[in-house]
């Protein structure tokens, strides 16, 4: 009675296992004979193979393997390795009964009886979406991967958690130097400057990026070869998928390229703004003393009919001396301020800059003293250079004296000059060839601030009544004036260089036809002067001059009443007009009065002194008067002018 009760119990439980097995759909469970064959069938493998049980059992389990597999013998050494191992697991493709494929985790199980081998239990799933996820995963970090190999202007790679290098693409070896064998497994603080590393600036980034997420910068980095970048970097904190931290990613970009540009854009709009403020004072400079011209004109036009018409008096005559060495220094001043705005009357010739420096360098060394020493360092060969000499001696000398009070406690200046040729154009220089003259000395130095102001007019670091602040203006003008440019090098303790750039000058030099004129003897000849000046100052001396030269004389303040006059007294003999006038400049009324008596003589005088060339035309054959003149240079320039139209 109880064999047969555990023959029902056996019964019943293979019922149970049997039912589980067949309500199972997401598995293939079925079972072998020895062969291989199949023997039983679940509806999971009916479900994802295509088969009906009376379909496929009875036949051989191999037809669910791909003809390549097949040919392979996998099938029967899947059931060796499950007889001999007691187990075989594995992932392939498989074929359904439609011939599709699907990728499949198979188990087969040996059964056994006692120690008899009986059949097999085989188990398949069907994870052929989460091969294709596997797949497209792969994939996707494959791609990456090479985009990242790809990349070349930025150094990417990996580190662990101490900082030692784990990946590296093509980007960090090319900007960095290394190749990969080079490079992994060493610390990443090799990349960093020594001052960095002994600052512990490495372990900071990590540290930061850990605490923070992420940290990012821009500094100095090494490459192999020991040369230095400035680079930006950024380094990001990998987590796993507990979000625990498992390394860094570090992004490194050679921006030294980009810096250099944005200090070079920089240097620019410096240099423009600071040219364009030195064009604002030069303008502003300009019309002041071209207004002080006036005022001296009439000053020192006064004081010389005043001196002429009194007899000496021991307690006036000296006064009156005083008072014209005054307005003479005052003339003096108002040159170099229209130096400095370029409106300067220059004496254009080719000069050797050897040989006038070395002309003046005993006078130099004179007024530098026994504790400076000079020296004077020149090629060979040196082109000339076209501008004024006696303006170059002065602005040489002025530079000198400077050097020397920038060294109470003596030292060495230096004055060379070297040919250098611009090629690109957009800088403060048009290309060619120019003669560089520098003049370095040895002295205090200037801050950067100092340096930016040094050109300006007025401006001075010599203690008040030292220093008119007028005399790198002076150069500057000069320099401007002959198509050259002025430049100054400094540091506070390092002494100073002032480089003065001229073109090289190889061509002829023909004196302008309305040079400079110089002091003669006064005119005899009676004539009739038209006198043209809006300010009434000037007017009224120019005039007074004439007068004491017993000349008759009209007068007009404007361009318009000028020609009036001229049409009542066609006999008037000359014609001396200031240029700078409103309504008409003296160039227009010259052209005016040329229009209707060609041959009737024009001299045109003015404050600033710098009528140039190409702004009038050469035809009118205009001799100019700087302002403040004297009663002998208006007499000059009237028997000049007289002469030549005669």
């Amino acid at each position: 009675m109880a064999l047969d009760d555990g023959r029902i119990e056996m019964r019943a439980d293979e019922g149970r296992y049997r039912l589980l097995v067949e309500s199972i759909t997401d598995y293939a469970i079925y079972m072998l004979d020895t062969d291989g064959t199949v023997t039983s069938w679940n509806p999971g493998a009916q479900r994802f193979k295509g088969y009906t049980a009376e379909e496929i059992v009875g036949r051989h389990f191999s037809r669910f393997y791909s003809e390549e597999d097949q040919a392979a013998g996998v099938p029967a050494r899947a059931l060796m390795l499950a007889e001999t191992e007691g187990r075989f697991e594995a992932e392939g493709w498989r074929i359904r009964k439609d011939g599709t494929r699907f990728w499949a985790h198979v188990v087969i199980d040996p059964i056994r009886v006692g120690d008899e081998l009986v059949g097999y239990a085989k188990i398949t799933r069907d994870l052929t979406e989460r091969k294709k996820a596997q797949e497209a995963l792969h994939a996707s970090q494959e791609q990456f991967r090479l985009l990242v190999q790809g990349v070349t202007d930025y150094a990417i790679y990996m580190l662990d958690m101490d900082g030692h290098v784990a990946s590296w693409n093509q980007g960090a070896r090319r900007i960095k130097g290394y190749a990969p064998r080079e490079i992994l497994g060493r610390h990443f603080s090799e990349f960093y400057t020594e001052e960095d590393r002994a600052a512990g600036l490495p372990g900071q980034a990590l540290a930061t990026a850990l605490a923070e997420g992420r940290f990012e910068t821009e500094g100095w980095r090494v490459r192999k070869d020991g040369t230095r970048f400035q680079a930006h970097v950024i380094v990001d904190v990998i987590r796993d998928e507990a979000g625990e931290p498992i390394g860094f990613a570090k992004i490194t970009r050679d921006v030294t390229e980009r810096l250099e540009n944005q200090r070079a854009l920089e240097q620019a709009r410096e240099a423009l703004f600071q040219a364009q403020k030195i064009e604002a004072i030069g303008q502003l400079t300009g019309g002041v003393a071209h207004d002080f011209n006036n005022l001296l004109a009439a000053i020192l036009g006064s004081l010389e009919l005043v001196r002429k018409r009194l007899p000496y008096d021991p307690r006036i005559t000296p006064l009156l001396e005083n008072a014209v060495q005054g307005a003479e220094r005052g003339a003096a001043l108002t040159e170099r301020m229209l130096a400095f705005a370029r409106k300067q009357e220059l004496t254009m010739q080719a000069v050797d800059v050897p040989v006038l420096v070395r002309g003046m360098a005993d006078f130099m060394q004179r007024t530098l003293g026994g504790t400076i020493d000079l020296q004077l360092v020149f090629p060979g060969r040196l082109p000339k250079i076209h501008t004024d000499a006696n303006q170059l001696e002065a602005s040489l000398l002025n530079l000198v004296v400077n050097s020397r009070d920038a060294m109470p406690a003596g030292g060495s200046i230096t004055i060379t000059a070297r040919t250098e040729r611009i090629v690109e154009r957009g800088g403060q220089l048009e290309p060619g060839d120019y003669v560089l003259i520098e003049v370095t000395d040895t002295g205090e130095g200037m801050d950067a601030e100092t340096v930016a102001r040094s050109a300006e007019p007025f401006f001075t670091t010599k203690g008040v009544g030292k220093g008119t602040g007028l005399g790198l203006s002076m150069v500057h003008g000069l320099a401007a004036q002959s198509g050259g440019r002025i430049g100054v090098k400094s540091e506070v303790g390092k002494g100073t260089t002032i480089d003065l750039w001229f073109p090289a000058f190889e061509g002829e030099v023909v004196d302008p036809i309305d040079g400079p004129m110089s002091v003669s003897p006064l005119g005899a000849d009676r004539l009739l002067v038209l006198v043209v000046d809006d300010d009434n100052l000037v007017l009224t001396n120019t005039t007074a001059m004439l007068d004491d030269l017993g000349h008759e004389v009209l007068s007009a303040s404007s361009g318009r009443e000028a020609l009036a006059l001229l049409h009542q007294h066609p006999e008037v003999d000359l014609v001396v007009t200031d240029e700078v006038m409103p309504g008409m400049t003296g160039t227009e009324l010259a052209v005016a009065i040329r229009a209707r008596a060609p041959q009737m003589p024009v001299i045109l005088a003015t404050g600033y002194a710098d009528l140039l060339l190409e702004t009038k035309p050469r035809s009118l054959n205009l001799p100019r008067l700087a302002k403040p003149f004297t009663q002998a240079q208006l007499a000059k320039a009237v028997d000049a002018s007289v002469e030549r139209a005669a």
